[in-house]
């Protein structure tokens, strides 16, 4: 997969699951969907995400998201 693929999926992944992972692990992802579009029905399809976002954090995955929390995701944070 794409560099591009696999930071579109790393940013899905992230936002859709709270799952945050690094853009190999986006890639390894995208394999997996691409798996199981043409899979048959009933097929059980594995992908284990290698990494984690940490070391990516100055890398384009996190370009044009803010630094600092919003306000929403503070009361959210300390809410648990």
């Amino acid at each position: 997969m794409s560099g591009p693929d696999g930071i579109a999926w790393a940013r899905k992944l992230a936002a859709q699951e709270g799952i945050f992972c690094g853009i190999s692990a986006g890639a390894t992802f995208a394999a997996a969907i691409k798996t199981a579009e043409t899979a048959e029905p009933g097929s059980v399809i594995l992908c284990m995400l290698p990494d984690t976002g940490e070391r990516y954090l100055s890398t384009p995955l996190f370009e044009g998201i803010a630094e600092e929390m919003t306000e929403e995701e503070m009361e959210l944070a300390v809410s648990v």
